[in-house]
């Protein structure tokens, strides 16, 4: 394995028995009763959860047979923070448990470098009859950490969780918020060299979340290697320069996550960055003018639901002009996430504005600068004065990697606001004038 890597996964498979009843029972000894009173069906019955050799993910299987994972390889080198996404049922938690040894592959394997500490379900890795101080100190033993490590620690993990009240309680009795602080703030600060993180931090409250991903950035800037599973596109983006997109147990493609994230929406249904209409005849519009298509473009010309914060974005409008003789006033709206009107803008171009236009195909194109947009998801709603509307058309969503440039500067705090424009600031010495006698 090469020595820049931090995690090599090469074609690993996980298979599971679905359907399969399992009888309760009360005592080891009614289990082991019931075992024997038919042995030989029992035994097959046990057998047959784990008998997966003459099965393959692309062959025919039994109806009982689920393939969670299906020759699933990619790399993660040293100090790397990569992202994970993809929908429901695609694999991802399946995947960090087994990078976790919490379940082992059915095929395949794994080579992991370096001491990892995960957080993929709330209470996990937590003993419930220990209080939440023996809990710390049992997960950092777990980590090969020794006391004094652990000591070390002690007063910023919980001073991170904000349980300093019940830090000697037992850990049945916490919610799953507070377990959830808890665990985080042992995952983090017990200084693993890899940090597996699940979507377990939506139980969290926004105050803690944003601390959370605060301190994942601080743990890949101090070179250590992070996985990320979330459905917060915007928090893949920002934390993950690189992201790996699951889609029904295998790898659909990985790459830089504002590609990845884009790729993803474009597939997941909602406003769309390209809406065409073939048959002119039933796109929006009357006998004098049609819509043909929307598009959202970035710089270098390619359609786009993923845009950087800091680059700009043009809004396309294809139509077709039926009938001569009329003048159009043609504009969209911007709404945010929030159902807020950001802006409305009109075709401004001298060369049409109060003008007739003769029959023929035409594109207006509108561009919006990068850094005026606050990050978030905007859809696109067209319109022509007095002929049509079209209401979520398009839809765009605006990113903020947090590469230091922009309106955030070097703040990692949350910019609230409609919009976030770069302003120009000028910032000068005044001498104090010294009064003359």
């Amino acid at each position: 394995m090469n020595k820049e890597l931090a995690i090599k996964v090469e074609n690993i498979s996980k298979c599971y028995r679905i359907g399969l009843k399992e009888n309760m029972h009360d005592s080891l000894g009614a289990s082991i009763l019931h075992f024997f009173e038919n042995p030989l069906q029992n035994y097959r019955k046990y057998r047959s959860l784990y008998q997966f050799d003459d099965l393959r993910p692309d062959g025919d299987n039994p109806p009982d047979v689920l393939w969670a994972l299906k020759d699933v390889s990619f790399e993660v080198k040293k100090g790397e923070v990569v992202g994970i996404i993809g929908v429901n049922g695609a694999g991802k938690s399946t995947l960090l448990k087994i990078l976790s040894k919490i379940t082992f592959p059915t095929g395949g394997s794994v080579t992991i470098r370096g001491r990892i500490s995960s957080l993929l379900e709330v209470g996990t890795g937590f003993h419930p009859e220990l209080t939440g101080r023996e809990n710390v100190y049992l997960n950092g033993t777990i980590l090969g950490m020794r006391k004094k490590e652990i000591e070390r620690k002690f007063e910023e993990i919980v001073d991170f969780s904000g349980v300093e009240r019940f830090i000697d309680t037992p850990v049945k009795r916490y919610s799953s918020g507070m377990k959830v602080r808890l665990a985080f703030a042992v995952a983090a600060h017990l200084e693993p060299e890899i940090l597996v993180i699940d979507e377990v931090l939506a139980v969290g409250d926004a105050q803690f979340q944003k601390k959370c991903m605060d301190k994942m950035k601080d743990v890949g800037q101090r070179g250590r290697t992070v996985l990320f599973v979330s459905h917060n596109m915007q928090a893949i983006t920002r934390l993950c320069p690189r992201a790996i997109l699951l889609n029904d147990g295998q790898v659909l493609a990985e790459g830089p996550s504002c590609e990845m994230v884009s790729f993803y929406l474009n597939s997941e249904g909602g406003a769309k960055p390209e809406k065409v209409w073939p048959d002119l005849f039933q796109a929006p519009g009357d006998d004098v003018i049609r819509l043909c298509a929307l598009r959202a473009r970035a710089v270098d010309g390619r359609v786009t639901r993923v845009v950087n914060i800091s680059q700009p974005v043009s809004i396309e409008l294809e139509y077709e002009v039926l009938q001569s003789g009329y003048e159009f006033e043609i504009y969209f709206k911007l709404i945010n996430g929030e159902g807020i009107d950001v802006f409305q803008s009109i075709d401004n171009d001298p060369s049409w504005r109060k003008k007739s236009r003769p029959i023929g195909r035409y594109v207006s194109r509108a561009w919006i600068p990068g850094d005026l947009l606050a990050e978030g998801m905007y859809v696109i709603n067209p319109r022509v004065r007095n002929r049509f509307w079209v209401d979520d058309a398009l839809g765009i969503q605006v990113v903020d990697p947090m590469d230091g440039v922009g309106a955030r500067v070097d703040t990692v705090r949350d910019i609230p606001g409609v919009v976030r424009p770069l302003l120009k600031w000028e910032t000068e010495f005044v001498p104090r004038k010294v009064a003359s006698h």
